[in-house]
């Protein structure tokens, strides 16, 4: 039985705070999840100053008259002095300390912490330079795919291999890049594709409301689950609204080991917890009338009925055709024994 990663993308949703991102380090950790995953950029390295916000961003902070990302972004970023505080607090709380990178500085400062593992999001899969350098890492890398084509993601793979990372060390997250994501436009089947063409190891990355998409990605056999959650849905910022409440995180996790647990190991046969009840729910071949020694048996004679400790119905045309051994009466429970 395979565990999946559970990441829990706390991302920006700590809107600055050092002391709520500590807050949502300890929901991550009490919910069970494997990861708590921030965002590190220097927002003049990422977005210029007239970059707007994405219609999801304005629709999620009505209450934010400035359409500029740049200036949404500035209030977001964490210090170093925030990544090693945040780091602690994740080892305080046994939980992996995840951070994605969105410049090639941060990556080089994400590196220099010690990360054994690079996230790739959505938005980077077209950017050379980026994939040349975490490629050259040789590190664990997790691509998320949110508005990729089949051809984005062979050219991602070709940057990060040529660069040095080995294609087993590289799992490919399916996702849609919409804050919250329409149902209709998961399109949870192309994870099985992206696994099958790409002969990479498979995830997905839930930008939905609610619990069951990601759970249903894990019965279809994603190795890695990414998940935005918050404090509180109505707090002001950008990933809030989309983002997962701190009980539904919990029940989320919950689940999903469940579904690890059911999926269990391909072999059909009787469980150690169903054995008990084989004789209860199946048949034998009982007497239908009372019938003297050396009767020769036809169908005629015979019921099936419950308990299934003696003679399988399946066994029936090699009873009829023998001869009692013994007399019997109505709802006789049949053996072998009885035979002549």
């Amino acid at each position: 039985m395979s565990k999946t990663l559970i990441i829990a993308e706390a991302g920006v949703n700590h809107n600055g705070d050092i002391d709520l991102a500590k807050q949502l380090i300890d929901i991550a950790a009490e919910a069970g999840a494997d990861i708590v995953k921030f965002q590190t950029f220097k927002t003049e390295k990422l977005v210029s100053t007239s970059a707007k916000k994405a219609d999801y961003q304005v629709n999620n902070m009505p209450g934010e008259t400035d359409n500029s990302q740049y200036a949404m972004l500035k209030k977001l970023e964490l210090s170093p002095t925030d990544h090693l505080e945040l780091m602690a607090h994740c080892q305080l709380r046994n939980i992996q300390f995840l951070s994605t990178a969105f410049d090639l500085e941060s990556l080089n400062f994400l590196a220099g912490l010690g990360i054994d593992i690079f996230k790739i999001p959505s938005g980077e899969i077209t950017n050379l330079p980026y994939l040349r350098k975490i490629g050259s890492y040789n590190k664990q890398v997790i691509a998320s795919t949110g508005m990729a084509t089949m051809d984005d993601i062979s050219a991602m793979l070709d940057v990060l291999i040529k660069a040095g990372t080995a294609r087993e060390n590289i799992t490919v997250l399916h996702c849609n890049t919409d804050y919250p994501s329409p149902f209709q436009d998961v399109n949870l089947r192309a994870m099985h594709t992206i696994g099958e063409t790409f002969g990479v190891a498979v995830g997905y990355s839930d930008h939905t409301s609610g619990i069951e998409v990601p759970i249903a990605a894990v019965a279809l056999g994603a190795t890695v689950i990414e998940k935005h959650f918050t404090l509180n849905r109505s707090l002001e910022g950008p990933d809030h609204l989309a983002s997962l409440e701190p009980d539904e995180l919990t029940h989320m996790v919950r689940a999903i080991r469940n579904i690890e647990l059911a999926l269990g190991d391909s072999v059909k046969q009787p469980t150690p917890s169903e054995q008990k009840n084989i004789a209860v729910a199946r048949k034998s071949i009982h007497l239908a009338r009372p019938l003297a020694t050396g009767h020769v048996l036809t169908e005629a004679d015979l019921v099936m009925k419950r308990p299934g400790s003696g003679i399988s119905p399946m066994l029936l045309d090699s009873v009829t055709g023998r001869t009692l051994a013994v007399d019997v009466m109505p709802d006789h429970l049949l053996r072998w024994e009885d035979l002549a």
